[in-house]
């Protein structure tokens, strides 16, 4: 949405959609102005229920776009409908929570009754709220089905169902879950898919379940001629074992007001969260491993800014509606270009401008490439910041502070200290020792003298996409190469060409766990994305399951905290016997 202002001008843009004066004036009330492109396209068809396939880039509005128009409808209903009159599917419980707070918001003046359910919390609370009755209900697949099991959340009576972030839900292994819901639901209902993505998957799932689906596509507005793009992209190549250094002389450069500093796994995030604060960050970690109570506890502080930065895994991280974000960090390169997409687009909202860094190992320089060649644009590769840029950019901070302080005056009361001095020592050496005293004290002279080597970047050769017939610079295959069940298609490119082992979990068909179940807990748990889950074999008592090597342990520890299909399992590497 557009940013708030006054609230004459937000009246006009909301109200010339045909949205109930109610919705408008709350609207007005929460300061919004203009409806954003998404919202001025989707909501006229929405209102009067056509079908609808909308793709648009995060931060583009698409939640007020489906709840606004799945509102207005509701405010038209007779009171006694069946409940719920709406189901809004999403990939993670933290959207689950944001997607319902903002609903809330939205159909306040008109009573709306709204409820998310979702894992990692009980069944208790959850079934006594929708026993009470909900109108909206956001869920997460999981455990939307889990209830529609139970005969708790009850579909006879749903008019709208709305899949929010479609891409990143098949992504989690969530596509039988998502065809079971829909399956349970009236025939004669609006749907509506958002996705930032529309691979082939999604649209399948529009012809087999849309009527007709009116499409929309939000392109990100080009950058003028000669401008810069609102989001600066440049990385570091480095050594792995240098990659902290770097990172901690990076923030230093930058000095970022907010930031996120993405990781690929959940033990890294509190490693690099705890390393950050001891050197006098105020860092923050977030991953799949915690509970909600801290998670919450986490996002407060970084809204109040209390932390400056925060530590996440994509998982953990998705969803997240955080404003005035300076900096996205990846601390290791995305795996997928969507991955990166998603990251990068969480800056530069809103007209402002924002910068994108991605720390790359040197093997890791081609996936650079590839992430160029997917999405059009490039990425500037830069020399990592020496020792001497390092001292001069904290040198031009403590420059700035006082330049600040003498613009803000109040400078009276310490003139007798300077004019004592003054009769003693030249005025230019009293100035260069309170700059001395400031900088000291601004921890500004710990000198940052690891040596980073500069890493000599090869030239690729040409990359050609594997969709255009080509070949990827990746290791071959194995001899042995399978589909995994559910029909998804995860080959190793999409993994990082890296080797893929076995692992053993002690819960096959007879616990009823089915593909989506692991992969969920695996990504939802241990960080990775869909793709880098391989091959899964179930049987009666056990399952056997792919994922990247260097990744095992983390899987491992990872599953061994959590539950799968409500009980403890043994995870561990797989054996010859097994």
């Amino acid at each position: 949405m557009a940013e708030r202002g006054s609230k004459k001008a937000a009246l006009p843009g909301f109200s010339s959609l045909g949205l109930d004066a109610r919705l408008v004036e709350a609207l007005t009330g929460l300061g919004y102005e203009e409806p954003s492109p998404i919202q001025r396209e989707a909501i006229p068809p929405l209102l009067t229920g056509k079908d609808l396939v909308g793709q648009a880039a995060t931060g583009t509005g698409k939640t007020a776009a489906f709840a606004l128009p799945l509102l207005h409808r509701l405010s038209l209903e007779d009171k006694k409908h069946a409940k719920p009159y709406a189901l809004v599917l999403v990939p993670t419980r933290e959207l689950a929570m944001q997607v319902a707070e903002a609903v809330h918001r939205y159909g306040r003046p008109i009573g709306a009754v709204v409820i998310p359910v979702y894992g990692g919390q009980a069944y208790g609370p959850q079934i006594r709220a929708l026993d009470r009755g909900a109108d909206v209900v956001i869920a997460t697949p999981g455990r939307a089905l889990d209830l529609i099991k139970r005969k708790t959340l009850r579909l006879e009576g749903v008019q709208i169902v709305i899949l929010d972030e479609a891409d990143e839900m098949l992504d989690m292994g969530f596509a039988e879950d998502i065809e079971s819901i829909l399956s349970d639901t009236p025939k004669q209902r609006q749907t509506i898919l958002f996705s930032a993505t529309l691979p082939p998957r999604i649209a399948a799932i529009a012809r087999k379940h849309l009527t007709d689906p009116l499409k929309i596509q939000i392109q990100p507005e080009p950058s003028a001629a000669g401008t810069v793009p609102l989001v600066r992209q440049t990385a570091y190549i480095v050594p792995r074992g240098h990659k902290l250094a770097t990172l901690g002389r990076v923030l230093d450069i930058e000095n970022p007001t907010s930031a996120i500093v993405f990781c690929r796994r959940r033990n890294e995030v509190d490693e690099l969260a705890e390393t950050l604060n001891a050197r006098g960050y105020r860092a923050e970690g977030l991953h799949g491993g915690m509970t909600q109570e801290q998670r919450n506890r986490v996002m407060k502080k970084f809204r109040s800014e209390t932390a400056d930065l925060l530590i996440a895994t994509d998982v953990a991280a998705r969803g997240l509606d955080i404003q005035q974000l300076s900096h996205v960090i990846n601390f290791d390169v995305p795996v997928e270009a969507e991955s990166y997409v998603h990251r990068i687009g969480r800056v530069g909202r809103a007209g402002r401008e924002g910068i994108a860094i991605t720390l790359a190992e040197p093997r890791e320089h081609r996936q650079l490439r590839s992430i160029e060649h997917a999405t059009g644009q490039k990425i500037l590769i830069e020399k990592i910041p020496t020792v001497a840029d390092l001292r001069a950019r904290r040198l031009e901070l403590t420059r700035a502070s006082i330049r600040e302080s003498i613009v803000a005056g109040d400078l009276e009361r310490y003139r007798v200290v300077v004019e004592s001095l003054a009769g003693e020592f030249d005025v230019m050496d009293v100035a260069m020792g309170a700059v001395k005293l400031l900088h000291q004290a601004n921890g500004s002279e710990d000198q940052d003298a690891e040596d980073i080597p500069d890493v000599e970047v090869q030239r690729d050769r040409p990359f050609r996409d594997s969709r255009g017939g080509g070949s990827r610079q990746a290791p071959a295959r194995g001899p042995r190469e399978r589909r995994p069940p559910g029909g998804e298609d995860r080959g190793q490119g999409d993994r990082g060409g890296g080797m893929m082992t076995r692992l053993f979990v002690g819960a096959g068909r007879a616990a009823g766990v089915r593909p989506q179940d692991l992969v969920g807990a695996i990504t939802g748990e241990a960080g990775l994305t869909g793709r880098q889950v391989g091959d899964i074999d179930i049987a009666d008592r056990f399952s056997l399951v792919e994922v990247p090597e260097d990744l095992a342990e983390t899987v491992i520890t990872a599953l061994r905290n959590t539950r799968i299909k409500g009980r403890s399992v043994t995870v561990r590497r797989e054996r010859a016997q097994d």
